[in-house]
């Protein structure tokens, strides 16, 4: 049987009515989507959240509801705790431990996506239900650290900065085991050439401790623009559906990690049409989805 991809999809508490939307319809009209991929995970964070790292958190929604809804459809729910400079003080957060406690009960194994080992530990000892993954604000660019940390038990999964994502000579060499572990961050924006893309995330990580940090100055020369899926599209560290079936998996990858959380419905609904759905069913979905009157999609 032919590999699959599993995309693990942005937004578990920010973008809930658009999922909720599309959840039906990718249950209901499975024939409007590619047969080789599936939805791994849905990812997140709630906003204010103090473990948070990578983006802000936008997301208003409540967990309850978010915890029914991937269960309902038995999707594994990923929470976004990439903070790199959490202290000891930091574990007994009461809103982040809540969420640990309703999230590891999901009859479908839900993960946590870290940068922190202190948090790592934590969680290890607090929620043995939890699945861990190694999150790509450690900004791994050398291949061998990319080598070391897929040696890491602790984690299921590991995302390498995305400047890796076509370092195919030491990528194909890498053993099967190794291989499973990988999952591709397949559309950033960030400049390739960026020198500061770690103390941007800590940037972000200062924030959510409610520390007082300046704001991160990006140097890109397209910084002013914003995320634009079409300039995404052309960073030579790009990976589209063509590589994803063409390249990656006849090379044993299997997952594929969809960024956006600090974007619009929108452009989370293109990617949906982008990388899951066939193109003569994309009309079709982007009707009933534009046409739902509950979404607030811009």
């Amino acid at each position: 049987m032919a590999m699959k991809a599993y995309y693990h999809l942005p937004g578990l508490f920010e973008f809930y009515e658009l999922y909720r939307a599309f959840l039906p319809l990718y249950r209901e009209h499975r024939e409007w989507f590619y047969d080789w991929c599936e939805i791994g995970s849905i990812y997140g964070a709630p906003a204010d959240c103090l473990w948070g790292g990578g983006r802000a958190g936008f997301g208003e929604e409540e967990p309850e509801r978010v915890a029914a809804l991937l269960r309902e459809y038995g999707i594994s729910a990923r929470l976004t705790f990439s903070n790199s400079l959490l202290r000891k003080e930091h574990l007994a957060d009461p809103r982040c431990n809540a969420l640990c406690a309703l999230f590891e009960k999901s009859a479908v194994p839900s993960g946590v996506i870290l940068c922190s080992d202190l948090l790592l530990e934590e969680l290890q000892r607090r929620y043995p239900g939890f699945y861990f993954v190694s999150s790509t604000t450690k900004v791994l660019t050398e291949f061998g650290e990319l080598e070391e940390e897929l040696d890491r038990d602790a984690f299921r999964y590991v995302v390498p900065d995305f400047r890796l994502n076509k370092a195919f000579d030491r990528l194909f060499a890498l053993s099967p085991e190794r291989k499973r572990k990988v999952e591709f961050l397949c559309n950033e924006c960030c400049w390739f050439e960026c020198p500061d893309r770690k103390a941007c995330y800590e940037t972000v990580c200062r924030k959510n401790l409610g520390e007082d940090s300046p704001d991160h100055v990006c140097v890109s020369p397209t910084a002013g623009r914003g995320y634009r899926f079409s300039d995404a599209m052309a960073n030579p560290g790009f990976i589209g559906i063509g590589e994803i079936r063409n390249v990656y998996l006849p090379a044993g990858f299997s997952h594929f990690k969809i960024e956006g959380r600090s974007l619009g419905s929108a452009v989370i609904l293109e990617f949906l049409l982008y990388y899951m759905t066939k193109p003569e069913h994309q009309l079709k979905l982007r009707e009933e989805i534009y046409l739902d009157s509950t979404l607030d999609l811009f």
